[in-house]
């Protein structure tokens, strides 16, 4: 969650997922950072587990990483789990 914190992190994140495969110049054309900065970002965002990094020769191409977004949802899913849970409970309580 601290790597999703940051606005600039939050929209490389979704440039990635939209865009697929990406080298940190095209990203970089898209956020009001520069080439330097999104790539600290891209490893923030690598060592939460939200994106990968693969090699294609000298390029290093960024793609989101599933597993690490599986388990952020996940965790999300919980509290919206909770507040059924609890919601269910209400409405039974009204019931009566």
């Amino acid at each position: 969650m601290d790597a999703l914190g940051d606005p600039t992190r939050r929209r490389i994140l979704e440039l990635v997922r939209d865009t697929g495969p990406a080298a940190v110049g095209a990203l970089a054309e898209h956020v009001p950072v520069s080439r330097p900065a999104v790539s600290q970002h891209l490893r923030v965002l690598e060592g939460a587990g939200l994106v990968r990094c693969t090699r294609q020769g000298t390029r290093h191409l960024y793609s989101v990483d599933p597993d690490g977004l599986t388990e952020l949802r996940a965790w999300l899913d919980g509290f919206w789990d909770d507040a059924l849970a609890r919601y269910k409970l209400a409405a039974e309580g009204s019931e009566r």
